[in-house]
């Protein structure tokens, strides 16, 4: 290696390096405060210490704003991954409106959700349905539904049709050929949207505020606490959400990834 491609490759590493520290380094903070006290902007490194996630443990108001937030996040990802494969598989099937359907499922993704929140709003106070937990799942299907939608077509899309072909020609009916063969085939694809409906689905905070009732999912209370500051126990919130968040990011990599290319990098 010459000496121009060699300083090229450092400077390229160092730069990785500096945005990999930038991006990242904020995230060891909480996770740093939450087993050492902090105090004047001073870590206490002789004083490790479990006390706020115990204080997390008994934050009853938090724990209720995340029980809710999974409840809504286990819903949205039922509908969202039941509703985007039948329209992926509507689309894949050359219908009529093909090119209708993707607009109207991808503008709500795409507009900004301040938008689409009041939009979900209006629509409610039309029909005269009360602000709920059943306005925010919807308000997050509608949201997340592209997501699964186009994860799944990727695959379909990517299947070969001989498959289905050969299953016909063994005399399969068109839901054993969709029970046994299509649907083993979408499943990898399936999760994959349905860990990433969940990610969005758990972070989504404007849409939330506009549609929610009285019960307020997590985003929201950490929000409404922002006025007043966070008590230490925070910190231990934050760490075990990063530490989830981590465990998603990976399953989400495992099944999004085609086995073919994993299979080749190992």
């Amino acid at each position: 290696m010459t000496v121009a491609p060699r300083l090229s490759t450092l400077l390229l590493a160092a730069i990785t390096i500096l945005v990999a520290a930038l991006l990242y380094s904020p995230l060891f903070v909480p996770i740093v405060s939450s087993f050492f006290p902090v105090a004047r902007g001073e870590v206490d490194w002789s004083s490790p210490t479990v006390s706020t996630y115990v204080a997390l443990a008994a934050n009853h108001e938090i724990l209720l704003a995340l029980r809710t937030t999974l409840v809504v996040g286990a819903c949205t990802v039922v509908l969202s991954v039941a509703g985007g494969t039948l329209l992926a598989l509507y689309y894949h099937g050359r219908r009529a409106g093909r090119s209708l359907l993707q607009f109207i499922i991808f503008l709500p993704f795409l507009m900004p959700p301040i938008i689409s929140g009041l939009a979900l709003l209006i629509f409610f106070r039309e029909v005269g349905i009360e602000r709920s937990l059943l306005t925010v799942v919807i308000g997050h299907t509608v949201f997340v539904l592209a997501i699964v939608y186009r994860t799944v077509l990727t695959r379909l899309q990517s299947m070969s049709r001989t498959l289905v072909e050969a299953s016909y020609d063994l005399g399969a009916t068109k839901w054993q050929t969709f029970w046994r063969v299509i649907l083993p085939n979408l499943s990898s694809a399936m999760v994959g949207g349905a860990i990433l409906a969940f990610a969005l689905s758990f972070d989504e905070t404007m849409i939330t505020i506009l549609v929610t009732g009285t019960q307020t999912t997590l985003p929201v209370r950490l929000w409404a606490m922002m006025r007043l500051g966070f008590s230490p126990d925070i910190n231990a919130l934050v760490a075990l959400i990063l530490m989830f968040t981590v465990l998603l990011c990976a399953l989400a990599a495992r099944f999004l990834v085609p086995r073919q290319i994993a299979t080749q990098r190992s």
